[in-house]
């Protein structure tokens, strides 16, 4: 079968390469992919600027939506054609102080699908089966390929804050990520301004037909009156960093109230600079955010069940694998927003 394969550690060296059909073990599950999509953390690997431990030569990706295929030994709850998403942590150690809280997301023996173990861009995965999770009913395959990115934004948005009805929150880049947490936040009852620049006008345009009350080029206009204007001058109480860069940083801590809560979701560059001082004069509730949790994949697939969020629309662009290197390099020049993959045809 073809996959998408990162061959070396040097920056690249990645390709379509024929590569064995695997099977299910004991304890494993089989999935034919139906839909993958690509992740910012995969031009890192591309490029090999990320820090998650990459084990070349390595099937990538990680995001998807597939049918079960094969059940391993000793599998149950599951069967053949069974439609399934799986989490991306494949393996940690599962006994540090960390996994024996349910944080096996910041586990230092972590290894995860599409970096260490084999991933998606291919026809066939095999992932452990308590990695795996039913796609509801009526949620399409499409959809469901989304499940991943937006189980980050609900460890995020419901793990780092304290979001109530009617209160402000500031999303600063509206990106796929930036308008998941947009609607996650919406979700929540509260009053949801999304931002960003002229580069992403359409972005912004699409993030207002799903439910921004305000979306905001701050090229063209002023985000700082209109965040007093709707908080009689106090600050956002709560601002979602979907952007990963120091603009975007600096910008949702000069709008944020003191005791707010600030949590960075995007990471551009590996170093930026910020104003600390904010973070201490403002006594705020500054978090990152990595990865998720199994209680963040139910609650992001309950989210689409009840139709909370609408995610077809960031699916901009759909190719196939074979044409993988313009699907990643417009993706990185930000023409379009969501990037997905149908993998090739079977021989």
């Amino acid at each position: 079968m073809k996959a998408l394969v990162k061959y070396d550690a040097a920056p690249g060296n990645m390709e379509i390469r024929d590569v064995p059909e695997p099977s299910a073990g004991p304890g494993q599950i089989k999935i034919k992919v139906k839909v993958a999509g690509i992740c910012g953390s995969d031009l890192h690997i591309y490029h090999s600027d990320i820090a998650i431990p990459v084990n070349p030569p390595v099937t990538t990706g990680h995001e998807f939506s597939g049918v079960i295929a094969e059940v391993g030994e000793g599998v149950e709850g599951f069967q053949v054609g069974d439609r399934v998403v799986s989490e991306t942590a494949y393996s940690f150690c599962g006994t540090c102080d960390f996994c024996t809280e349910g944080y096996y997301n910041l586990c230092s023996e972590r290894k995860t699908l599409g970096y260490w173990y084999n991933g998606i861009f291919t026809n066939y995965t095999v992932v452990p089966a308590e990695r795996v999770h039913k796609i509801p009913e009526g949620v399409s395959d499409l959809t469901a390929a989304m499940t991943e990115p937006l189980a980050c934004v609900c460890h995020a948005v419901y793990d780092m804050n304290r979001i109530k009805g009617g209160d402000v929150v500031l999303v600063i880049g509206p990106g796929a990520i930036g308008n998941m947490a947009m609607q996650v936040a919406k979700a929540q009852g509260a009053v949801v301004i999304i931002s960003g620049t002229d580069i992403d006008q359409e972005r912004l345009e699409l993030a207002k037909k799903l439910g921004a009350d305000y979306a905001v080029n701050i090229q063209k206009e002023n985000l700082e009156e209109l965040v007093m204007k709707l908080t009689k001058g106090y600050g956002v109480d709560c601002v979602l960093e979907c952007s990963g860069s120091a603009p975007g940083t600096n910008t949702g801590l000069n709008l944020i109230k003191k005791l707010g809560y600030f949590t960075q979701i995007g990471m551009g560059r590996p170093n930026i600079d910020f104003q600390i001082e904010k973070v201490i004069y403002k006594e705020l509730h500054f978090r990152g955010s990595l990865g998720s949790r199994k209680h963040s994949w139910r609650t992001a697939l309950k989210l689409m069940e009840q139709g909370k969020v609408n995610l077809e629309p960031l699916a901009s662009t759909v190719l196939p694998l074979d044409r993988w290197q313009e699907a990643f390099d417009r993706f990185e020049k930000k023409d379009g927003n969501k990037f997905m993959l149908l993998p090739c045809e079977e021989d």
